[in-house]
């Protein structure tokens, strides 16, 4: 659940160097001139609307954190320059993803979505990962009985990937 929203963000910090989506004259959103329509305002606003059509309370939140993500990377990509900007997406990249694999192996003990799914793994898991905090923290469920249902299909599939590598275990 940590990296998760950092990957995300550090990604867009790379697409902030990506060219202008539009040819405009300067935009000066009050006073933000290092805003940039390019694609990773478009990444923010294809993620925050997706998520606000799976569940209008949580994905408004979500895009609100995909455009705050977008904001701040605009802003920190503007500060470093391309030159230092790359270098601290890749630690950022470098830890958050070590991070996500010893996260799955050692808590889960199971391989990351990255395997099974790439538009589960990059599209769902900022979505899923806030769900999961909204509903621990304050009890969030998009309609009632939903955690109950996601859980039991979670320790269902949990249950039969175990039985799978005793299978080939044995």
């Amino acid at each position: 659940m940590i990296f998760v929203w950092p990957i995300a963000f550090t990604f867009m910090v790379l697409l902030y160097f990506t060219p202008p989506l539009l040819t405009h004259p300067q935009f000066d959103f009050w006073g933000l001139n290092f805003l940039i329509l390019n694609y990773g305002f478009l990444f923010a606003a294809i993620y925050g609307a997706y998520y606000v059509i799976l569940d209008r309370k949580a994905g408004s939140f979500a895009a609100f954190l995909c455009f705050s993500c977008w904001l701040g990377s605009s802003a920190l990509a503007h500060r470093l320059g391309f030159s230092s900007a790359w270098k601290v997406v890749l630690a950022s990249q470098i830890l958050c993803w070590t991070g996500q694999f010893i996260g799955h192996g050692v808590f889960e003990k199971r391989a990351p979505a990255l395997f099974d799914n790439l538009a589960q793994a990059f599209l769902m898991a900022p979505f899923f990962v806030l769900l999961e905090g909204l509903q621990s923290a304050f009890g969030y469920e998009p309609n009632p009985g939903f955690h109950a249902r996601v859980q039991a299909k979670v320790d269902a599939e949990i249950k039969a990937w175990k039985d799978s590598k005793l299978k080939k275990k044995s």
